[in-house]
């Protein structure tokens, strides 16, 4: 695991400066990272975005001075064949910014952020529209950048929320970004699962790795059952740990096969025992280049789903 040695009162001054200069940027699918980045005109960056969100090399007189000086501050600047580059991004939801791993996401401990990240908070904004009574205290497993931690504590202030990782990396980033989107009330805390947290939660969410990834890179691999493992363990550990009443939120991806989803037939019976629940399909084909890998050859499609599950009283 590479160093995750930011300084994070410099990198909260670097977002806040990014935030000052009017920054945003959305953050795209690799492929379409790649191909942008392969036209002519993108070679080197000239501006904020191409420095934060397009993740190209760039030239010391391209930034403000202010702004090289904090890089520098919060160790996310790295030089190589003469050229500097940020070792993070940034990335924008609604007026949010979050900082996480720069393209392209190789190492084991990288921060991923991406199309997946946006479904996950517009499905996760709808639904806390009916969570009453509000939350007390709400984990997300996994929570990587923080991005669903900090838009639940956004919402309800006075809940206690954790935004639980085993990415040391995460939660370092996770911890800058509740500051820089003023969420004093979420702790970034190491845990596997729920296995490092005490008592039960009112809240759980998630949007854990899904895919099979041959590298078995924690922010990609989603374990057995072509990539569902992880999901499936996530939806016992909250099962134990809801409270009476409490809600389970995830977002994953599955492998539907001759139309069957595994997962949704395997959780079911354990669904039905103990909530009421609802599992609907956000975008029924994603992630279609992983079908030509191995694991997939009877895989039809990934879809993208959403399952919220609220634990009875009795």
């Amino acid at each position: 695991m590479t160093s995750t040695a930011y300084d994070p009162d410099a990198l909260l001054a670097l977002g806040q400066a990014l935030r000052q200069a009017g920054y945003q940027f959305i953050t795209v699918t690799p492929a379409t990272h790649r191909r942008v980045n392969g036209r002519p005109d993108s070679a080197w960056a000239q501006d904020l975005r191409g420095v934060f969100g397009w993740s190209r090399p760039f030239r010391e007189e391209s930034l403000p001075k202010e702004v090289l000086a904090l890089m520098r501050r919060a160790g996310v600047v790295a030089e190589k064949d003469g050229a500097l580059c940020a070792t993070v991004r940034a990335s924008s939801i609604g007026s949010r910014l979050y900082f996480h791993s720069a393209f392209p996401t190789h190492a084991e401990d990288a921060v991923f952020f991406g199309p997946d990240t946006y479904r996950y908070i517009a499905a996760l904004t709808r639904s806390m529209d009916g969570l009453t009574p509000p939350p007390r205290r709400v984990v997300d497993i996994g929570a990587g950048s923080g991005a669903g931690a900090i838009e639940v504590a956004a919402r309800f202030p006075d809940a206690q929320v954790f935004a639980a990782d085993i990415n040391e990396r995460a939660l370092a980033l996770a911890a800058v970004n509740a500051r820089l989107n003023a969420t004093p009330k979420v702790e970034a805390r190491y845990s596997d699962l729920l296995r490092d947290l005490d008592g039960e939660f009112d809240l759980v969410l998630s949007n854990p790795p899904y895919i099979l990834d041959p590298d078995k890179l924690r922010y990609r691999h989603g374990g057995d059952m072509r990539g569902a493992g992880l999901s499936l363990q996530i939806v016992d550990a909250a099962l134990e740990r809801l409270a009476p009443g409490g809600t389970l939120l995830l977002y994953t991806g599955i492998a539907i096969v001759d139309g069957r989803d595994e997962f949704l037939e395997t959780i079911r019976p354990r669904l039905d025992e103990a909530c009421d629940w609802t599992n609907e399909e956000l975008d029924p084909d994603i992630f279609g280049g992983q079908l030509d890998c191995e694991g997939y050859e009877e895989v039809e499609r990934i879809a993208a789903v959403w399952l919220q599950a609220r634990k009875r009283l009795a």
